[in-house]
This record gives structure tokens, sequence and C-alpha cells, in this order.
């Protein structure tokens, strides 16, 4: 709204939709809280100017451009739920408006005026989800064209710590653009985020906005954009004529990863840039990984002020945002850049000569006959009235018949990319419906073929097929261990053929499953072409265990390792027939079917010493340093045994040379004392 434009709040548009409080205003629009009162549900409603409502390329461009951004359905995009065009009582002029999602809370310019410079998680939390609203709409075949720290808003969720993050206002931009101008002679969209290719030709595709993402996350880790200027025109072509500076330039503990990957994002040539919002954030999700970064819970910024006007009306508070048609060069704006969504002459036009003076009338004479000319001027005025007559009659007539118009072709998209294809098929005034194939000649998300066939006669808003291409497939990524059906499978759905080659031993894939895939993973191969499973025998077989009973542990260990095992320490265990450190059994057992893997078990077992005969306290003490208790009877524990007297062991049980567990109990007898 401007300035001088009544205020709506409490109008009710269309006997639906009332306009509560004014959130923020523009120029060329103005955002009000509203209620939906069929629905008892609360909207944002965003209406355009009223200049705007006058002029029929904008309407209709409006009606579109809503269509096409109420079919996108994502978490991430801030939803449409209807348009509407009203004349409010009290209103000179009708007012186009949309009817949106209500988002509680603030933008992500809010955030950055609030915190500057943003912390690496949180940036990257910030930019996942606008990626991944991007990337929808790509799929859809939509371009927003207009990514800016505006047009991402932060909203409270019930569900979340933090705030959830949406992208809104996708295609309003070309809508309003569509009013008065033409794509091959301004520029659209906010000067410090431009594409080189929208300044310098106007093209906008899907790379355009991932060059406007790129330019976004490196004002949310720096703080600043990259380029500034005293004039837009000095902004708009140092994107065309200047690299963007690694963002480390100004934050040194930028990670490289970053810093490459905006550069990738924000190259000249939009061929080398991301396809689209997907591979980009495949792409910031693998640096987040590489980096081990959590995504953190994104701050609600303090909602708006509904007084707050906006950049664009702050950089030109008396000149219509689109139309003002000013020639670039002589435009200015504050040194840090614009924020505002604009659109200008990509030309410096030439200057209209000056006007010429008004050429006066000769004087009359006094006494000349003024009646043949009036005669004259009556016959030039009638002409004139017939001539305008004649071009008003064929003007109506030129508009009803194009009222009546209720048919389109269907273009020519064989060969353009996806969004190029639903820009054109939207300005013939048809509906896109997408399906993917893999194509062996035709590349990556161009269209291969459309049903109907180019030239065919639709009604307008038909819907027509477009068929896009995948591109090759590609050998997918199989895991050794993966199962036989699900590597099958995996295959399949790439419209590749499975072949399977001659099994091989594996000591890593159990029997049955996948031990190697020919070609290698990531190889594109054309469509039915064939991929060789090598599938696993399991490991290979070994010969017998050999006995190594009764053998020293480090022993049994050499000679299975000579044997092709891999011998282990299956820990200690009681035998009566070996000697204690010796080994005792294998797991596998000796003599079977050898596996890579050998468990050795060792006793330890206690061998009973033999102290018949010997006085008892010696006895007793040998007993004990082999690990045994002493059940004693005899002697008088006096010393006796040791010389001073007649006391010594006559039995013993166990006897002597037992195998026995450690902390037996050996009951000794004799006499003496």
């Amino acid at each position: 709204m401007t300035r001088t434009q009544p205020s709506l709040v409490g109008t009710l548009l269309e006997r639906r939709y009332r306009v509560d409080q004014l959130l923020a205003r523009g120029g060329m629009s103005a955002v009000y809280r509203g209620l939906d009162t069929r629905l008892d549900r609360a909207v944002a409603i965003k209406i355009m100017d009223p200049r705007f409502a006058d002029d029929r390329s904008f309407v209709d461009r409006f009606v579109r451009e809503a269509r096409s951004a109420a079919q996108l359905h994502h978490p991430n995009v801030v939803a449409v739920h209807d348009q509407g065009f009203d004349t409010p009582a009290g209103q000179d002029s009708g007012l186009a408006f949309l009817v949106m999602e209500l988002v509680n809370g603030g933008t992500l310019r809010d955030l950055l005026d609030e915190q500057g410079q943003l912390d690496v998680s949180l940036a990257l939390s910030v930019a996942e989800p606008v990626l991944a609203a991007l990337a929808a709409a790509h799929t859809a075949g939509l371009v927003h064209r207009d990514v800016k720290p505006e047009n991402v808003l932060i909203g409270r969720s019930g569900q979340l710590a933090g705030g959830v993050v949406k992208v809104g206002d996708f295609g309003l931009v070309r809508a309003v653009a569509s009013a008065g101008t033409t794509s091959s002679s301004v520029i659209l969209g906010t000067v410090g985020y431009l594409a080189p290719e929208q300044v310098a030709t106007g093209d906008t595709t899907a790379r355009s906005d991932v060059y406007s993402a790129g330019i976004l996350l490196y004002e949310m880790l720096t703080g600043r954009l990259p380029y500034t200027g005293d004039t837009a025109i000095s902004v708009a072509y140092r994107h065309v004529n200047d690299d963007v500076p690694r963002p480390s330039e100004l934050r040194p503990d930028l990670p490289p990863v970053l810093d490459d990957l905006i550069l990738r994002a924000t190259r000249r040539d939009p061929e080398q840039r991301p396809a689209d919002g997907g591979e980009f954030l495949a792409q910031l999700q693998a640096a987040r990984a590489e980096l081990g970064l959590q995504p953190v819970a994104v701050p609600v910024p303090p909602p708006p002020d509904g007084d707050r006007v906006s950049d664009v009306e702050r950089t030109l508070p008396n000149i219509p945002a689109v139309q003002q048609n000013v020639p670039l060069g002589q435009q200015t704006m504050p040194v840090s850049g614009p924020r505002g969504t604009r659109a200008m002459t990509r030309a410096v036009p030439a200057s209209p000569p000056p006007p010429a003076p008004p050429r006066a009338a000769p004087a009359a004479a006094p006494d000349e006959p003024r009646k043949p000319r009036d005669k004259r001027k009556l016959i030039a005025l009638a002409v004139a009235g017939v001539l305008v007559l004649g071009g008003l009659i064929g003007a109506f007539a030129f508009i009803l018949s194009d009222s009546k118009v209720t048919t389109t072709t269907v273009p020519k998209l064989a060969g353009l990319t996806q969004a190029e294809a639903g820009d054109q098929l939207r300005a013939a005034k048809l509906n896109p419906r997408y399906s993917q194939e893999f194509d062996n000649t035709v590349e990556a998300n161009k269209v291969i073929k459309v049903d109907p066939a180019p030239g065919t006669t639709l009604d307008q808003d038909a819907t027509v097929s477009v068929v896009v291409s995948k591109g090759k497939p590609k050998v997918p990524n199989i895991q050794v261990g993966t199962a036989l059906d699900t590597a099958t499978k995996a295959i399949q759905e790439q419209k590749l053929t499975v072949v399977q080659g001659t099994p091989e031993y594996s000591d890593t894939a159990p029997q049955g499953t996948v031990v190697s895939v020919s070609p290698a993973a990531g190889t594109p191969v054309d469509v039915g072409g064939q991929v060789t499973l090598v599938l696993s025998k399991g490991p290979e077989p070994l010969p017998p265990v050999p006995d190594v009973t009764g053998r020293s542990k480090d022993e049994a260990f050499q000679i299975l390792k000579q044997a092709g095992f891999q011998p282990q320490d299956g820990g200690e265990e009681f035998s009566q027939t070996v000697p204690a450190g010796a080994v005792t059994r294998t797991d596998p057992g000796s003599g079977s079917p050898g596996t890579k893997k050998v468990k050795v078990y060792v006793s330890n077992a206690v061998q009973v010493p033999d102290v018949r005969y010997r006085p008892f306290d010696q006895a007793a003490d040998l007993l004990k340093q082999a690990g045994l208790d002493v059940d004693r009877k005899g002697g008088d524990g006096n010393g006796h045994g040791h010389g001073g007297g007649f006391s010594f062991v006559l039995e013993q049980d166990p006897a002597p040379g037992s195998f026995v567990p450690k902390g037996t109990k050996v009951k000794i007898r004799g006499f003496g004392g």
C-alpha cells in the first residue's frame, strides 16, 4: 500500500476474507493478518497496490502465478490458499490479493539485523530448509526469481525447539514485472542477489535461484553482501563482471569446504553451478556432514511491527517499485546495497527530444469572412469523430474476440530444462504434469517429449504431460554383503539388467550375498545395460584343524598359523588330564572341517605335589605355594618336623601328580607330636 492509500482494516474481501491487522507494507503490496470467515482460520492476506489492478497483463499473470504457487505443497514453502480480485465499498479501484498461510514470527532479515553474521551451524540450519523449498519448486518446474532474506520467514512451531523456516512469494516478482514492462527490457529481482544472467539477458532458471541462494548463504556467514555500490547499476554489473570473493576473506575462521561450496553456487557461468536447489542441498548436507555439525534450533525473530515500512519503500519513498522505468545508471541507493524487489531497465534509454513549442495561429483579418474556416473545422471534427468511433468499435470487437479465445497450442519443449518448459507452458495457459525417464542421449533435467505433441490445439488450463530426462542410468552403490534380491531391485530400478558372474569365496560376505559389482558404482550405463553381480560362496574351506592338545599356548598358535588359520584366545578351563598352561582343546575341534578362526583353550589345572615323608609344616607350605588348601591331621604345630621332633606326613589325598582345580583342599595325614 502506498502511504496515501486508505486503511483496509475491517474490509471484507469477496464476502469471505476479513482484513484485520497491518503486518508490513512496501512499494508493491501490503501484508495483513486476516481471517477466513468461512473456515474460521487465521490467514495472511497480501494485497497488491491498487495501481496494478487496472493492468490486465498483471492480473492475468498474477492469477497464473498464484495457481502455480498453490500447487507447491512442502513444509518449507508458505502455502497459498486462494487468490482473488475485489472492489470493496468505498474504494476507487479493484484490489488483487493472495490468501496465504499465516507464519507467526519474522523474517531472516530480522534475524540478520538482530545478530549480524550467524554461527556456521545456524547458517546451515537456515539454508537447508530454504534449499529444500527451492528443490520442491524446481522439481515442479517453478523458479522463484527473488531469493532474499525478506522472502525467508521464520515462524514458531509447536513441534520444534526452534522456529520453522519457510520461503514465500514464489513467482510474484514475475507477475508484478508484467505490469507495463517486458522481460527483455527490465531486470527483475533484488539487485544484491541477482544472478549474472538476470542482469545480462533476463534469463531465469533454477540455476539463477541457486546463485541467489549462494549469495544468501554468503550474507548469513559474513554479515554482508559480496557487492556494494553507490548505484544499482554498479552493484548489478559487478555480478556480471566479477567473481564472488571467498567469504573467508571477511571471516577467516570459515571452513574451506564452505568457501568452496559458496563459490560453486555463485559461478558466473550457470552451467558450473549446481543444477537446481536439490543438488545444492545435497552438496550443503555433505559439507555439514564433513564438518561434523548437527542442525541447531533456529531462533524466531520478533514479529514485525505493523507500521514498519519495507526496504523497497524505504529506498524509493515516492516512486513505484516496478513501473518507475528510471534508467539504471541514474538510480541511487544506499552503499550497503538495495534489499527491495525492483524491475529496472537493462539499458539506458536515449533521451527523448524536447517537445516542439506550440505554433501560434495567424491572426484573422478584421474583415475576413470566417465561415469557410468554420466549415472546414466542422468537417475535420466529423472525420476525426468517425475515426475515433471506428477505432473504438474495432478495439471493442478485438476485446470481444479475444475474450472468446479459449484454446491454445502446445509449444515445442524438447531440449528445454524442466523450469523453462514450465515457464513456456504457463505462458501458453497450460498446466504441466511432469514425469521422469532415463535416456541415453538427452542430458538430465532436459525435456524428452510432451503429450499431446507440440502444435496440438488444447483448451486453456488443460494439462500437458512432460517427460523429463534423468540422463543415463548410473550403477547404484551396492555394499558388500547385500542380499541378492535387494541388489537386483536397486539395479532394475535404474532400468539396468542384472547378470550374475562366477561366485567367489569371501571372508566378509555371507554365502549368497554380493561380493562385488561391475561396472563400479556411479558409472553411467545405457538404458538396459548389464551390471554384473558376483556372489559369495562363503569363506574358503581349509584343511582339518590340527591337534594341538597338550602343547603350550605359544606352540599351538604357531602350528595353527602355519596351517592357514587365525588362532584366538578362548580362555582357561579345568582339565583332569592336561597340566596348567597347556592346550585342552580347540573350537572347531581337531580334525573338524576348518574355518579361518580357531579358538584355543588352555588348562588352569594344578598338579598336586608329592609331600609324603616331609615334615608337616614343610608339606603345608608346598601345597599352599601350588595354590591348594591344606587339611592337616598330625604334627604338633610347634616346629616339630623341622629337626626338633618326630613328626612327618605319611598319606595325602588327592594322590601326588593328580590334576585338580586351583584351591582344592589336600588332606595330609601322619603322626608326631
